[in-house]
């Protein structure tokens, strides 16, 4: 009796965690879709898709109804990426892939990159009918629930009214209404911006090993934009060293205080002297990380300044900086 008791509650563990598992899997493939169905052609409908300005935003830069073109879209500072058309097949599909991405207010800014946005149209009896699906957004993302919010809007209100009746409501122009305000303020977007570290994410086409091992040699990147000089070394767990601009405006020092070979470095910063802002302790107790993976047959990095935010005074200077330099160390690995 009491082994039978023991095999039931096992099964039902296993079962349960059977379950959790086969749900986490279905989070992560379920894509993002939208369906819709109007009275116009699927001619109507692919030339509307391709006005891209004319539904989704007048912030756009570049060609939308051209194969292998590229466009860019923003939305002030929450929104950016770029955008290339992969195939147009007239009055059937029409297929985007996202090559860069930012957004303000999640903690993996590029969440968007390396998706594909499908439009796939056919024809329904007498309507036609319009499925958007964006391949990589799935409810595992920070973004999901934001995202769909905006592409439901969008394509259901805006899109649909432009096919329907000749005029869409985009995003204005460098505006400070509309759809994209109404979900900020829904989903308290600014808030959440104000809180994120920054970071910054780069894929090379070289090894996990050789990523690590041109961060510890700090020199060859950390240097070349400001006249720095660094003391010190970035090889074994204690070791430190200080990093100084040649004007005096920034002094920092940095421990190495963990350390996986060709795959996590993270420096605390003991101490900073950020004499243009009034608190120039600021950097004092922030962490500076870098996290290395295989995606695929790529090397990707994954730069976070833990502490480093919006709401502080050296934010703007600090995280362009970084964005520099993190533009530096990839041409150093390519």
């Amino acid at each position: 009796m009491k082994k039978l008791l023991i095999t039931t509650v096992l099964a039902a563990i296993a079962a349960l965690a059977f379950t959790k598992i086969k749900n986490a899997m279905n989070m992560k493939s379920q894509n993002f879709e939208i369906t819709m169905q109007v009275d116009q052609s699927p001619a109507e409908v692919f030339k509307a898709i391709n006005n891209v300005r004319g539904w989704w935003s007048e912030n756009i830069e570049g060609a939308t109804d051209e194969a292998n073109a590229e466009f860019l879209y923003h939305y002030k500072d929450v929104h950016a990426c770029k955008i290339k058309v992969e195939a147009l097949v007239p009055n059937e599909k029409i297929v985007w892939k996202v090559l860069e991405n930012h957004f303000s207010f999640t903690q993996n800014p590029n969440e968007w990159v390396g998706d594909e946005l499908v439009f796939d149209i056919q024809p329904k009896g007498d309507q036609t009918q319009v499925k958007l699906t964006q391949i990589g957004l799935t409810p595992a993302e920070e973004c999901y629930d934001v995202c769909q919010d905006a592409w439901t809007g969008f394509v259901t209100n805006s899109l649909r009214k432009l096919i329907s009746t000749g005029k869409g409501e985009p995003t204005p122009k460098d505006t400070e209404w509309g759809f994209n305000e109404e979900l900020i303020e829904k989903w308290n977007l600014n808030e959440k911006a104000a809180q994120q570290n920054f970071n910054y994410q780069m894929q090379t086409s070289k090894s996990p090993a050789e990523v690590y091992n041109l961060l510890l040699d700090i020199d060859k990147w950390w240097s070349g934009q400001f006249n720095e000089t660094i003391t010190g070394e970035s090889h074994q767990l204690g070791d430190e060293f200080s990093f100084t601009v040649a004007s005096g405006v920034h002094n920092s020092k940095q421990k190495l205080v963990e350390l996986v070979p060709n795959k996590r470095v993270v420096w605390l910063v003991t101490d900073s002297n950020l004499t243009s802002f009034d608190d120039a302790q600021e950097w004092t107790g922030t962490k500076i990380s870098f996290d290395i993976s295989q995606v695929g047959d790529k090397t990707q990095l994954a730069f976070t300044h833990e502490g480093l935010t919006p709401q502080m005074a050296c934010y703007g200077s600090c995280s362009g900086a970084w964005t520099g330099y993190m533009k530096l160390l990839k041409e150093r690995l390519n």
